[in-house]
């Protein structure tokens, strides 16, 4: 309690910084809506804990100091911002072809599809993508002046994550949901349409971000 009043604007400006991050449709949202629309509950759940699980490593990180040595150096982030750019056109590839195609793909993928897959592509999505380790690398900052305890680390961290996994399963839970799903079937091609556009332009600007 004495570390949360003494460090508290600190803290509460880190907890705000991610509170905006978190909730600022990106990836990680198209990624959730796309799995909980397309393959259901379980798998929404799934992709939401494997992009949680990158939200972690990247808060460890941040808060070890690696994070902070890894941006000195410019050829790993722009072969991480390379991978990560890629893979969001994979994924819009995948969106479009689910558009194209006039068979409703839920119960095949469903059958199908693997959880472990699902979990590495959160992970995935979320691990590549340098503008999360900028972002901890903000909340590290503002959070813990010189000189702060590793309490006062583990109270920032520990905040910040407790309110992503909320967030990021609050989301899957959302568009798992029976009406998200009858939307989803009714208009299946358009909203698979919509994430193929979305994905493509947030691959092409992570490509393209300096």
């Amino acid at each position: 309690m004495t570390e949360i009043l003494q460090y508290w604007p600190q803290v509460a400006a880190a907890y705000l910084v991610y509170l905006v991050a978190v909730l600022s449709p990106g990836p990680a949202t198209m990624a959730i809506a796309s799995a909980s629309l397309g393959q259901g509950r379980r798998h929404g759940l799934t992709i939401a804990a494997g992009i949680f699980c990158g939200s972690m490593t990247w808060a460890i990180a941040a808060s070890l100091g690696l994070a902070a040595i890894l941006s000195q150096y410019a050829q790993a982030l722009v072969l991480m911002r390379i991978l990560g750019g890629l893979y969001l056109l994979y994924l819009a590839w995948r969106a479009f072809r689910s558009a194209a195609s006039k068979i409703d793909p839920l119960g095949v993928t469903k059958a199908t599809a693997s959880l472990k897959r699902t979990f590495l592509m959160g992970y995935a999505i979320h691990l590549t993508n340098p503008k999360a380790i900028f972002a901890w690398l903000a909340i590290i900052s503002l959070g813990l002046p010189a000189g702060a305890t590793p309490s006062a680390v583990a109270i920032v961290v520990c905040g910040c994550l407790v309110t992503g996994f909320i967030v990021f399963m609050g989301y899957a839970l959302l568009f798992s949901t029976p009406g998200a799903l009858r939307i989803y079937r009714a208009a299946r091609r358009y909203i698979d349409g919509t994430l193929a556009v979305l994905f493509t332009f947030a691959g092409v600007k992570l490509l393209t971000f300096r």
